[in-house]
């Protein structure tokens, strides 16, 4: 049975997924970087070869985030995509009609406008994380909460707290005024939630207009009260898949499938040490940082360099 492994490695999470023929998801992982993407990929791998029987044969791969090209040399790669590119694709498989897709994930988030199945627009946030998944979770751990507690919290209240969050520590300090002045933890988390959507389309979405069908991804879609802030604010329905959080995987696994090059891939990469040095080059102006990537100590790729002289 053959089938197609997709990796997205970003800054906070490192998503994979297994789709067979059909494009059909069956197996997925979810679970932290924590600063190492290398081991975080392995770790996935481990958790997907669980999911899958023997007759399974994965025959290409895909990669995206922010460490997809380096993960992309690592597992030897067909493909490597940037993030709209792969969550356009993705997105599609699973809705076909799609008109705006929306993705908040751990310290970025992006909009994609799509028109006949072409991007015709897109935008992505500053180097501030205000209003993404990281901003929540800080706002959560300072509230006593789970991050997985806001969303179900947020819609048991009925008079949502004003937050400011144009910027991070502007919002922590309202937060911590509105709590001391009696506001009710439901109506914070409702605040917050707001703040998020409304931070969202004042920046990543302004001057794009959102078209339905809309899709709302990324690992903030699971969290209903958000969900529920961007219908009122926008005024239609919007849609939230089951594997919403898997899209950009998702979009280089039907990448590397329909990309014409297939080869056995060999989940067995536990026992081999993948290092990393990075270095300046010196011997120009341009002063490249080179990144070189090493298997066993054998030499399997490098980048950063601006001209021939930067090659390792």
């Amino acid at each position: 049975m053959k089938a197609y492994l997709g990796v997205d490695i970003g800054s906070i999470s490192t998503k994979g997924v297994i789709m067979d023929e059909n494009l059909q998801i069956i197996a997925n992982s979810y679970l932290w970087t924590e600063g190492n993407p290398i081991a975080a990929v392995k770790n996935v791998l481990l958790e997907l070869k669980k999911q899958i029987s023997p007759e399974v044969e994965v025959m290409a791969v895909g990669t995206t985030g922010s460490a997809r090209k380096l993960i992309g040399v690592v597992l030897g790669a067909q493909i490597v995509k940037n993030e709209i590119t792969a969550h356009a694709v993705g997105t599609m498989s699973r809705v076909p009609d799609v008109r705006t897709i929306l993705e908040i994930g751990g310290q970025d988030s992006k909009i994609i406008l799509l028109n006949n199945g072409i991007v015709t627009d897109y935008a992505m946030n500053t180097i501030c994380a205000a209003g993404t998944g990281s901003f929540l979770m800080s706002q959560a751990k300072r509230l006593g909460l789970g991050i997985e507690e806001l969303g179900e919290l947020a819609m048991q209240s009925e008079s949502p707290t004003r937050i400011a969050a144009r910027c991070t520590v502007f919002a922590e300090s309202d937060l911590v005024h509105k709590a001391q002045i009696g506001h009710k933890k439901e109506d914070i988390v409702a605040g917050i939630c707001n703040a998020v959507v409304n931070n969202y389309l004042n920046n990543v979405g302004k001057g794009k207009r959102i078209s339905a069908p809309t899709v709302f991804q990324g690992g903030v879609s699971k969290n209903v009260g958000v969900v529920r802030a961007f219908e009122e604010v926008l005024g239609h329905e919007v849609y939230v898949d089951e594997f919403g959080h898997l899209m950009g995987c998702l979009g280089v696994a039907v990448l590397a499938k329909n990309c014409g090059n297939e080869n056995l891939f060999d989940f067995n990469i536990q026992d081999v040490s993948f290092v990393t040095r990075g270095k300046e080059c010196d011997k120009c102006p341009n002063n490249c940082e080179i990144i070189s990537i090493y298997r066993n100590e054998e030499l399997l790729d490098s980048w950063g360099n601006r001209c021939e002289r930067g090659v390792v």
